[in-house]
């Protein structure tokens, strides 16, 4: 095994591996959300609700996310999370490597580096400090899944108050308004 460098974080040349899952511990669970059957029919569900597809836009049809799953699941860019607070799904997460997303064209991304997208699926579960919660042990726990990452990176809607809010509370710090496909975000950093 070779030896782990934070450097590697910076190397261009460097390719890093798919996303890790993280491993929470109670009571929260993380993992991989499937292409069909019941996860399949939550995540589309949860993306068709007002409060999240106002700021998420993918309010698309079964078939669409279908493929999407699958994409994710068979490639090695994206991981597709549903978290579980005490054994029941909140929130649908996408995992993936900042530096091979549309994102890395807004800022110096470095190979290592992880992209966040929460969203918390049943809006009776908003404002409820769940994400304040689950931040900065999911952050931990992607950082030790992955000990060459040195940042983690969100990119809400700037409008998404709530959302900035609970990053920041989490631990995570504005850098930059950035115009990515369709919105106005916020780039926010999360650093080892």
């Amino acid at each position: 095994m070779k030896p782990v460098s934070h450097l590697d974080s910076y190397r261009r040349h460097t390719r890093a591996d798919a996303p890790p899952v993280p491993d929470l511990g109670e009571p929260w669970e993380a993992r991989l959300a499937g292409a069909d059957g019941y996860d399949l029919e939550l995540v589309h569900r949860w993306n068709q609700a007002p409060h999240v597809a106002a700021f998420w836009r993918r309010a698309w049809p079964l078939p669409r996310w279908e493929r999407r799953l699958a994409d994710h699941l068979a490639g090695d860019d994206v991981r597709p999370l549903l978290i579980s607070w005490h054994g029941r799904p909140v929130i649908y997460a996408e995992v993936y490597r900042a530096a091979r997303d549309a994102l890395a064209q807004c800022y110096q991304a470095r190979p290592h580096d992880l992209g966040l997208d929460l969203a918390v699926g049943d809006l009776a579960l908003t404002d409820r400090g769940l994400v304040r919660s689950l931040l900065p042990r999911l952050t931990d726990a992607l950082f030790e899944a992955d000990p060459h990452c040195t940042r983690i990176v969100v990119e809400p809607d700037v409008r998404n108050v709530r959302a900035i809010r609970s990053f920041e509370a989490g631990g995570f710090v504005a850098a930059d308004e950035i115009m990515l496909s369709g919105k106005l975000a916020l780039l926010m950093v999360c650093r080892r």
